[in-house]
């Protein structure tokens, strides 16, 4: 994505793809292993955990990619992704807005009080 070979989008498809085969080597090695040692102990598990994990990956990656397009593709997700993007941009607006509104009328205080201090200083002396 930060070459710009592919699309945010793409990038989250590929993502919950990665993730999901992750998770299915994972399933895959253990009953994998489960399998090969019921049907041959000691060879079996390790042939079952290869196969296994192999098998687990690629089932994991297809179905993550297709959930991935699911969720991407879905325009009821895509109108509650923006409708968070534009309340957090109002949101962060407003809080600018404040905080520009404070900084100014701090510094306004401030010099209020310089002067009223000037002033006091100078009837004093």
């Amino acid at each position: 994505m930060t070459k710009g070979q592919m699309d945010k989008k793409e990038f989250a498809v590929q993502t919950t793809g990665n993730v999901t085969g992750a998770l299915g080597v994972m399933a895959g090695i253990e009953y994998g292993a489960v399998v090969g040692t019921a049907l041959l102990p000691g060879v079996g598990t390790v042939i079952g955990t290869v196969i296994g994990g192999i098998l687990g990956n690629k089932l994991g990656h297809t179905v993550g990619v297709q959930a991935g397009h699911a969720l991407v593709d879905n325009k009821f997700v895509n109108s509650i992704t923006k409708s968070v993007a534009d309340v957090t941009q109002s949101v962060t607006q407003s809080v600018a807005n404040v905080t520009e509104s404070v900084t100014q009328s701090v510094a306004n205080t401030a010099e209020s009080v310089t002067e009223s201090a000037a002033n006091i200083t100078k009837q004093a002396t």
